[in-house]
């Protein structure tokens, strides 16, 4: 088993469910991990016999750009999309942080992690 993984890919989104964080936006950090056994020997030295992590930025970031009221929705979006894109990936992980929720007080970030 491999695991192929991003960790810390911040994207500026319009994620939320109330109106303000639509119009207003706020940063989200993203990490996605990804296990898999090789469809071919890894010794090729091909990149198509492995997942690209460059191509998981780029799911990362297609899916970013889609506003919707719940974060977990678009962590699963992005599971989804991987998943679609390479179908021999046994478990994807999506975890996603959304910077300075807006709460009351001051919190860091809230976060949800998606396993599929």
């Amino acid at each position: 088993m491999i695991t192929i993984a991003i960790h810390g890919a911040e994207f500026f989104a319009y994620h939320g469910f109330y109106p303000e964080e639509q119009k207003l936006g706020t940063k989200f950090i993203i990490d996605v991990e990804v296990d898999f056994i090789p469809v071919n020997d890894l010794k090729e030295d091909k990149i198509a016999n492995t997942v690209d992590y460059e191509q998981l930025y780029k799911v990362v970031a297609a899916e970013m750009k889609h506003t919707r009221k719940l974060i977990e929705t678009v962590a699963q979006s992005i599971a989804d999309e991987i998943k679609r894109k390479y179908p021999f990936i046994k478990k994807v992980q999506v975890t996603m942080k959304k910077l300075n929720p807006p709460f009351e007080g001051r919190v860091e970030y809230s976060k949800i992690v998606i396993t599929v």
